[in-house]
């Protein structure tokens, strides 16, 4: 899986250490809504909120935050959020893909293509992308005391795809339709992931120059930054120019 590693790295060390907590919060507070307005608000019964109260504990999100979130999604005055997309193009040809969650679509509409047209991008028309992007179900699991091989091992066994290791983590990968199945066996096996999720994994990454690259990189930001964000992809090759560069910018 050449070039995942060092995307899906990036994208966590640069969440852990420029990202707002407050940020990370309002995301997952977002997916617990439309979890509980999908399947009720037990755990236990809906399997979405599961992943999404797995992923609150993974950010390190207070109890009594986790269970507001849940409660107030529970009232039936409570906005319904819905998910929207948007495809396009950042400068210098590198795709991105945007998925958001919303109570309301044409200021989220107006807020993104305001941000492309701004920053030198271009939005396309949906599904003009989808066939740079491959959904794939990923987890990042904190190695911590286990033993790396046994714990390989337990992971293929459970139906990874693909496994990517640094210091720290693995960084796990499986089919989409292979998603919840990875997510029972890790529960069965008593691994808990600190995140679990869909992404789109670019099939292939663009090398581009060091200062193109910093461009796209501010507009992904600038998009990010935005309430309705839900998440950012692109196929952007993270060099090691490129992220040497973008700390010190």
């Amino acid at each position: 899986m050449s070039g995942h590693n060092k995307w899906s790295t990036i994208k966590r060390k640069k969440g852990a250490l420029d990202a707002k907590r407050s940020k990370i919060f309002s995301k997952i507070i977002k997916d617990i809504t439309v979890a509980v307005k999908e399947g009720g608000p037990d755990p236990e019964a809906n399997a979405r909120l599961r992943l999404a109260v797995q992923n609150a504990k993974g950010a390190n999100m207070p109890k009594d935050t986790l269970q507001r979130a849940i409660t107030k999604a529970s009232d039936k005055g409570t906005a319904a959020l819905q998910e929207i997309t948007f495809e396009g193009y950042a400068p210098h040809g590198i795709a991105v893909f945007v998925e958001c969650l919303t109570d309301n679509n044409n200021r989220t509409v107006a807020s993104v293509r305001s941000i492309f047209n701004k920053l030198g991008g271009n939005l396309g028309t949906n599904g003009s992308l989808s066939f740079l992007f491959e959904r794939k179900g990923v987890f990042q699991i904190k190695i911590g005391d286990r033993d790396p091989e046994e714990l390989e091992m337990q992971l293929i066994d459970a139906g990874a795809e693909d496994i990517d290791q640094d210091e720290e983590y693995f960084t796990v990968y499986t089919k989409m339709e292979d998603f919840a199945n990875m997510n029972s066996a890790l529960e069965k096996a008593g691994i808990e992931a600190e995140s679990a999720e869909l992404q789109r994994i670019p099939n292939n990454t663009q090398v581009i120059p060091v200062e193109q690259g910093l461009k796209v990189l501010k507009l992904v930001d600038t998009i990010e930054e935005d309430d309705d964000v839900q998440a950012v992809y692109h196929n952007l090759e993270m060099t090691e120019e490129l992220i040497a560069a973008q700390e010190q910018a």
